[in-house]
């Protein structure tokens, strides 16, 4: 796999032509497109041809490229019950093992996969662990071993799970699930199904973690590890200080919003991708997209979860006979809950905040990741509580859970709720006895999936919970159906309790 420069679709004056010119619709169309001939051959055609008086860019790109084509359709929900579309929407969304076609931005994995659906026509590496969760309940345990198998080639190339199996993608991850994927083998296989995979998810944990032992006075951060008083915490990073691919004119057209210097407006960008929460106000210095600042915060719900991490490799390498190791993790989690409790726990308002270490403050941004420590073991029984108060509160509507309490047009924002934060709550409640709180919040989510199913036909990337359509809106592209994620928490929630 070459550098992006090799790819017509991802650099040059013709992806550039086509991503600001508003050729196609979509910015992520381009760059999931296929060549239907050599790369610089396509780019001396167009040098060729462009300043012709009748040149036509659309057509130009129909006869160079193949173009995707995005096959999700609405059933007819007077046939088929929600439960049913879903099992019948598996082999729309199930892949083969991808090789790639010469020129395509695709990474090769060696099992199948699932993509959400929509312009989302690759893996995703946290979407997959909740789709997972709904595979699990169908018995699907071989496709299961699959997706960690894809997990483990991709870290064993790119020192990580990148964000998507798109070239694009590979200068950043995601929220790291690795080992809540390999929990669902554990518990139907035992721990000999997750052994295999032990390499892989020890060289993740060294990903987040790179740079914990260079710590400087003057420069605090090295990549995604920040050093504060309590200890090594994480935030989330792109190695890229460039537009995004996928959304180039997009995040040129941002840039020109602002005075902030280009690069560090395009990493936040980046890590806010990297996050999975693209876009929200708990980013967001002030009111406007250009005022992201996410390098600039530690995620309470990316610390929860590396929390998890450390846990876990504890607890297996301690099953496998490895104790010196299993110390060594157990020490790394215990110091991060400190760190957590210390920066992130606010005792008077009683809920988790991102911290701005830049400040040396906690953000005063209300959002579901203040649930996440719940669903990762990592709060104490009166932290619990008064989560599980606020979630009760502030966050409950109708038809469950709203992501954050402001609006400002993102999508990971009031008034939407999503499938992967509902199962994260959920869960978290679950494991801590609050089953009642738990099981209301599960069913109002799963009536408005059915509701709007019934409506539609159509299974969403997102909804809107607080009593309005249905249909989550807000943030830089259409509404997608399909979809992945919301599909596999749709099955495993009723799972939970009955």
């Amino acid at each position: 796999m070459g550098s992006l420069s090799s790819y017509p679709q991802l650099a040059g004056e013709l992806f550039e032509t086509v991503q600001l010119s508003r050729t196609l619709e979509d910015s992520k169309t381009f760059v999931d497109a296929i060549p239907e001939d050599e790369s610089d051959a396509i780019r001396e055609r167009f040098e060729r041809r462009r300043g012709e008086p009748d040149f036509d860019l659309e057509a130009f790109l129909s006869d160079a490229f193949a173009l995707p084509e995005d096959p999700v359709t609405a059933a007819d929900p007077s046939r088929l019950s929600m439960e049913r579309y879903i099992d019948e929407l598996w082999e729309h969304l199930i892949r083969e093992p991808a090789e790639g076609a010469e020129g395509s931005t695709l990474l090769s994995v060696p099992g199948r996969y699932v993509v959400p659906g929509g312009r989302f026509r690759e893996s995703y590496y946290w979407d997959t662990y909740f789709t997972a969760t709904g595979l699990a309940v169908t018995g699907r345990l071989d496709l299961i071993d699959e997706l960690a198998e894809n997990y483990a080639a991709l870290i064993e190339r790119y020192g990580c799970v990148p964000n998507g199996n798109r070239l694009y993608y590979s200068s950043r991850s995601n929220p790291p699930m690795f080992c809540h994927l390999l929990d669902i083998l554990e518990s139907e296989r035992g721990f000999e199904a997750v052994r295999p995979y032990l390499p892989a998810l020890r060289r993740e944990y060294e990903f987040w973690m790179d740079g914990r032992n260079d710590v400087a006075e003057d420069d605090r951060a090295v990549r995604r590890v920040v050093h504060t008083d309590d200890g090594p915490l994480n935030r989330y990073w792109d190695d890229r200080s460039a537009p995004r691919e996928e959304s180039y004119r997009e995040d040129v057209a941002l840039a020109e919003t602002t005075d902030r210097p280009d690069r560090e407006l395009y990493r936040d960008v980046r890590a806010a991708c990297e996050s999975g929460w693209d876009f929200s106000s708990r980013w967001l210095a002030g009111d406007e997209l250009a005022t992201i600042r996410t390098t600039e915060l530690l995620p309470v719900d990316l610390n929860a979860l590396c929390y998890g991490l450390e846990r876990t490799l504890s607890r297996w390498e301690r099953t496998r006979g490895n104790p010196d190791a299993a110390d060594r993790y157990a020490r790394a989690a215990g110091r991060r809950r400190r760190a957590i409790d210390a920066r992130c726990w606010d005792d008077d308002a009683g809920f988790y905040f991102d911290y701005c270490w830049t400040e040396g403050r906690r953000t005063d941004s209300w959002s579901l990741a203040g649930a996440v420590p719940l669903f990762c073991g990592l709060a104490t029984d009166d932290q619990a509580a008064a989560v599980a108060a606020h979630l009760e509160e502030r966050f409950l509507h109708p038809g469950g859970l709203v992501t954050t309490l402001t609006e400002s047009g993102e999508q990971w924002d009031y008034p939407n709720g999503w499938a992967p934060l509902h199962w994260m709550a959920v869960v978290g409640l679950h494991q801590y006895g609050y089953d009642e709180l738990a099981e209301t919040i599960a069913g109002r989510w799963l009536d408005l999936n059915r509701e709007v199913f019934d409506r539609s036909g159509l299974m969403l990337e997102k909804y809107d919970v607080a009593g309005g359509s249905g249909a989550g809106g807000g943030g830089e592209y259409p509404l997608q159906f399909g979809f992945g994620w919301t599909n596999g928490v749709a099955l495993a929630l009723p799972a939970l309790f009955y």
